[in-house]
């Protein structure tokens, strides 16, 4: 009797098991299609008027931005300061799971917070409000980077970070051209500086992004909680990007002997 509930329960428990990995393979496959998705009509036609405005914009100012997004960026990702604690080696993926959620929460707070503060005070507080707050997105990628067992301070780990943060805030062609570059990451042989990176691509797609969003911040009465739910937004779409490019990896990765 007891052999049979105890050969009952190893069963129960594998086929739970199971189905739990069923359940997380096409989940995977669900954001795999998703990230490769071409362009909708309406996507289409937001992104022709989004290249209307930006041909508007003088060139010098495009330049400008790019500049100063460039050396920002560049200081995150090869700066000391955000450094998250030795990676997560030997975990279960629930373990990894639990740490992540627990980090995308406390970003997601301190962002909402912040940008309400930025969203009350006007135009300069929300100016202030854009570096800051890719400062916490950056920030999270790393603790994430961590939570799954890689080494921040690598150059190619700081690659595949800013390739998460363009999956995550770019339109659906550049999307999947990120995505294609990302997909079998450890497998391929990585620059060993930052000179090939398109910084232009890069700022533009996350400036288009959120520009409709960041620019109701500035309005009164209404720009400090759409400055809060903004942020909050923001990060957390960014933390299941991240979750699921490191799951990809995760899953790529042969199994232990």
């Amino acid at each position: 009797m007891i052999r049979r509930r105890t050969l009952r329960r190893r069963r129960d428990s594998l086929r739970s098991f199971n189905l739990a990995q069923t359940a997380a393979t096409a989940d995977l496959a669900a954001w795999r299609a998703e990230m490769t998705r071409p362009p909708g009509a309406l996507g289409m036609a937001a992104r022709a008027v989004q290249l209307k405005v930006n041909r508007i914009i003088p060139e010098k100012v495009h330049a400008a931005i790019t500049t100063a997004m460039q050396g920002m960026t560049r200081a995150i990702l090869t700066g000391s300061d955000f450094a998250t604690g030795a990676p997560l080696v030997q975990a279960t993926l629930d373990e990894r799971l639990e740490r992540v959620r627990a980090a995308i929460d406390n970003w997601k707070k301190t962002a909402a917070a912040e940008g309400g503060i930025a969203g009350a005070g006007g135009f300069v507080l929300a100016a202030a409000d854009f570096p800051l707050l890719m400062s916490f997105k950056i920030k999270l990628l790393f603790e994430i980077a961590a939570a799954f067992g890689h080494e921040g301070s690598e150059l190619s780990e700081r690659l595949y970070i800013l390739h998460i943060f363009e999956l995550a805030f770019s339109d659906a062609a550049h999307r999947a051209k990120v995505f294609e570059a990302m997909d079998g990451w450890d497998a391929q042989t990585h620059p060993t500086d930052l000179s090939g990176f398109d910084w232009r691509a890069f700022q533009q797609q996350y400036r288009d992004h959120i520009d409709l969003a960041k620019l109701a911040q500035l309005l009164p009465v209404v720009g400090a909680p759409v400055g809060a739910i903004v942020n909050w937004r923001l990060v957390e779409k960014l933390g299941h990007t991240a979750v699921m490019a490191y799951r990809m990896r995760l899953e790529a990765q042969p199994p232990l002997a």
